[in-house]
């Protein structure tokens, strides 16, 4: 009996021997199958990267360009022979699957060369879980709000144009203008947060923090569906959420070709760069002639510097009276009648149309709608802003000049998130969408966004850990069965009379 059962035994290990390889390449072939589509997802991305770099034309031979065109066709090759290896497995099914597994393991192969030689491409590249674009006042308040909410080093980086860390804005039109040395603000006094009453972010500060200061570094092109940034030097930054704080642009009288806008000794005040050539003129033309084009906030602030420091200043607005947006008939002359009684001159009701200016560029008169011409060694042009939303036209929704969020400040792209002068977002109040330029916004803003952001982060992750539960639970169930079902017939199959 025992001979007998022996040689059943070896007889079905001999008939089953070949079945049980074959099953094994099959689920060799599947698992191969798997790690190839991961790998050929991993290389599309790097492949659209390298096009989107080389579609920059600004990187001066940081690629070899042959190489890497070579390397774009063998992509594309590999691509192709995979597709046809997917079409094979379909055709005969299981017997498809057993034969193809030997290319399958080489192509996985083939795959991690092309990966490794495609990164070696973008040694430039670096990938952070957040980016903030803009270095002004929203990028220092969302930089505070991630740190509050909970931030691993090395997780966010702020890419700013400006040379310093981010700052209060609001300053450059008023201490940074005072003419004594001692009360003059200058930084790191003004470092964000100190505008709010918090404390001082200093370039230190990040550091501790783990947060990636990126300055002097302007990014010139974005792909917000590949979550990728270029720099103007070449350099390309991976993200996952992205904060859109880019803020405005000053609004020049050189975009309507007025004529002579482009002499020398006329300013206008938006960055510190701005201010320090402001600061220098102040003291090459001390106790001369200003004039300020423009009658909101800018305007009515530099006038009031200029004025301190003993400049005969005369204001020139086409508004029935200052900051008409914000301020009643009757607010609006107070603040007239104080200025004017400090010495300031008010002309409203006209523009200038263009300006005069000496031998050596520099401005030297201001020609009015009006006829009037007023002499001027100092011109400071406060006229509006345009916000900064140029790079993300075509890729997001806009709305009043600026990009459309929701009450997060969410765009319509999954995972960006626009704050501060650009963002179009609604307000409850007026029951309307509207875009703000005030430093407060900008503060708030900001905070929102990053609340936003990890929240839902965190209703990410509690669905997350749900579905796994509920799979892994439908598995463990599936499995049992099987197993009950392959007893049975085990059972069957060897049950003797």
């Amino acid at each position: 009996m025992a001979s007998s059962f022996n040689f059943v035994i070896g007889s079905a290990k001999f008939i089953f021997a070949p079945i049980e390889r074959c099953l094994n390449c099959k689920r060799n072939f599947d698992e191969n199958m798997k790690v190839l589509q991961k790998l050929l997802k991993e290389l599309n991305t790097v492949k659209e990267v390298i096009e989107l770099r080389l579609s920059a034309e600004i990187h001066g031979g940081t690629m070899q360009t042959e190489e890497v065109k070579n390397w774009l066709d063998d992509v594309q090759r590999i691509k192709t022979e995979i597709e046809i290896i997917e079409r094979k497995a379909k055709e005969k099914k299981f017997l498809s699957r057993v034969f193809l597994g030997k290319m399958v393991e080489e192509k996985v192969v083939e795959l991690k060369a092309f990966l490794r030689k495609g990164k070696a491409f973008l040694g430039m590249v670096k990938s952070f879980k957040y980016i903030i674009v803009g270095g002004g006042v929203a990028a220092g308040y969302a930089a505070r709000e991630f740190d509050r909410q909970g931030l691993k080093p090395g997780q966010l980086a702020i890419i700013s144009k400006e040379a310093v860390a981010p700052y209060e804005r609001p300053t450059l039109s008023k201490g940074y203008l005072n003419p004594n040395p001692k009360a003059a603000a200058r930084l790191p006094e003004f470092h964000v947060c100190v505008g709010s009453g918090g404390d001082r972010l200093l370039p230190d500060w990040y550091k501790e923090k783990g947060i990636q200061l990126i300055l002097g570094t302007e990014i010139v092109k974005v792909n917000l569906a590949l979550k990728t940034l270029v720099s103007a030097a070449g350099e390309i930054f991976k993200f996952q959420t992205l904060i859109i704080a880019t803020g405005s642009t000053v609004i020049r009288l050189t975009d309507f070709q007025v004529e002579g806008a482009d002499a020398k000794n006329m300013f206008y005040l938006r960055e510190l760069e701005d201010a320090d050539k402001l600061v220098e003129s102040i003291k090459m033309k001390k106790y001369g002639k200003a004039v300020i084009i423009g009658g909101g906030y800018i305007g009515l602030e530099v006038a009031a510097a200029m004025s301190i420091n003993d400049f005969d200043v005369t204001m020139v607005y086409p508004d029935p009276w200052c900051m008409p947006r914000l301020f009643t008939p009757t607010m609006a002359a107070f603040y007239e009648s104080y200025y004017e009684n400090k010495g300031i001159k008010i002309i409203k009701g006209t523009v200038s149309v263009g300006f005069n200016a000496n031998a050596n560029g520099e401005v030297k008169g201001v020609k009015l709608k009006d006829g009037r011409v007023l002499e001027a060694d100092i011109v400071v042009v406060g006229v509006g802003a345009r916000p900064l939303t140029a790079l993300f036209k075509g890729q997001l929704e806009e709305d009043k000049g600026g990009i459309k969020t929701d009450g997060f400040f969410k765009t319509s792209m999954p995972g960006v998130y626009a704050v501060g002068d650009v963002a179009t977002f609604p307000i409850k109040l007026y029951n309307e969408m509207r875009r703000v330029e005030h430093v407060d916004h900008a503060r708030k803003s900001a905070k929102h966004a990053v609340k936003a952001i990890k929240a839902n982060e965190t209703v990410l992750w509690r669905q997350c850990w749900r579905n796994f539960v509920f799979q892994r639970r439908q598995s463990i169930i599936t499995e049992a069965k099987i197993w009950v079902l392959l007893d049975q017939r085990w059972k069957d199959c060897w049950s003797f009379p």
